[in-house]
C-alpha cells in the first residue's frame, strides 16, 4: 500500500506526464493529421501520430524517473517492470473526437498498486481541465486552480442524466436490449464524451455513465476520478471493473443498484 508521501509524489509526476502529453498532441488537434485504421478494412479504429508519439513521450519520462514501474498502454503493448507499479496509458481516448474536432477526447494517466488503480487522471489540454482522483478525494484542475468534486445525489433513474460514448459499442442483442430500457428510464440521454463524461460524473453534471467494449487503458485511469468524488464503478453484474468490458459508473448506491437491476441480465461475467 502506498503511503500518503508517495501517493503526493505519483499524483504530481502524473500532472508532468500530462504537460509532456499535451505538448504532443494540442499541435497534431484541428490540424488535418492523417488517420490510420489499426483495425484494417471491415472496421474503423483510427489511431494517429498524436497518440503514438503522446504514449511513447510519457514512457519515455516514465522510464526514466522509475525504471522499475511497469506500463500499459493502448499503442504500445505492455513493458513489465520489477515494480508491483504499473502506469496504465491511453494518450488519446476518444481518437474519433479528436479526428473530428471536437474537444471531448483526453489523456488518461492511471497507476495500479498491483491490486487496483490508486491514482487516475484526465487531462483535456485544448478546454484546460485537469480531472485527478487519488485517496482523500478528486478534483478539477483549471487555470491553476484547484476544485475539489462530489457526485450529485441523485437516487433514481427518472431523474438522472445519462451519458454514454456511442449507442453502437453494444454488439449483441441482449446489451443493446438493456441499454434501450436504461435510457427510456432516465430523464436524459447525451452521446459522444468519451473519458469525460465519467469526469462530468465525478463533478456532479452527470448522474450516470453505461458503456461496454472497455479496455483496461479506458477505464483504469477513470476509477479513482469517480470513486474518489464518491461515486461507483462496476462491471454490469457489480465486479471490478478495471480490466474493462462491460461498465457502469453513477454517483450513489441507490441509483447504481437501480441500472444493476436493468444491466445484469446482460452481464458478460
Amino acid at each position: 500500500m502506498l503511503d500518503p508521501q508517495k501517493i503526493d509524489e505519483l499524483a504530481s509526476f502524473a500532472l508532468e506526464l500530462a504537460d509532456t502529453a499535451a505538448t504532443v498532441t494540442l499541435p497534431h488537434f484541428r490540424s488535418g493529421l492523417a488517420v490510420d485504421n489499426k483495425r484494417g478494412n471491415f472496421d474503423f479504429d483510427p489511431v494517429t501520430a498524436a497518440d503514438r508519439d503522446s504514449e511513447m513521450a510519457i514512457r519515455k519520462l516514465i522510464l526514466e524517473r522509475y525504471p522499475d514501474h511497469s506500463i500499459l498502454g493502448e499503442e504500445h503493448g505492455n513493458h513489465e517492470g520489477a515494480s508491483d507499479l504499473t502506469w496504465i496509458l491511453d494518450p488519446v481516448d476518444g481518437t474519433r473526437s479528436f479526428i473530428s474536432g471536437v474537444p471531448l477526447w483526453g489523456t488518461l494517466i492511471g497507476l495500479n498498486d498491483g491490486t487496483k488503480p490508486v491514482i487516475g487522471l484526465m487531462d483535456q489540454p485544448y478546454i484546460g481541465e485537469r480531472f485527478i482522483g487519488r485517496p482523500g478525494g478528486t478534483e478539477l484542475i483549471r487555470a491553476g486552480k484547484a476544485l475539489p468534486l462530489k457526485v450529485s445525489g441523485c437516487t433514481r433513474l427518472e431523474n438522472a442524466l445519462l451519458g454514454n460514448t456511442d449507442p453502437g459499442m453494444f454488439t449483441v442483442d441482449a446489451e443493446k436490449a438493456a441499454f434501450r430500457e436504461i435510457s427510456s428510464k432516465v430523464r436524459l440521454r447525451r452521446f459522444g464524451g468519451d473519458c469525460y463524461f465519467y469526469c462530468l460524473l465525478a463533478a456532479g453534471t452527470l448522474d450516470l455513465v453505461v458503456e461496454s467494449s472497455l479496455q483496461p487503458y479506458d477505464i483504469q485511469a477513470l476509477i479513482p476520478v469517480v470513486e474518489n468524488a464518491g461515486g461507483i464503478v462496476t462491471t454490469w453484474s457489480g465486479k471490478d471493473p478495471q480490466n474493462g468490458g462491460q461498465v457502469v459508473a453513477a454517483a450513489t448506491p441507490e441509483l447504481h443498484a437501480a441500472a444493476l437491476e436493468i444491466l445484469k441480465p446482460a452481464a458478460a461475467d
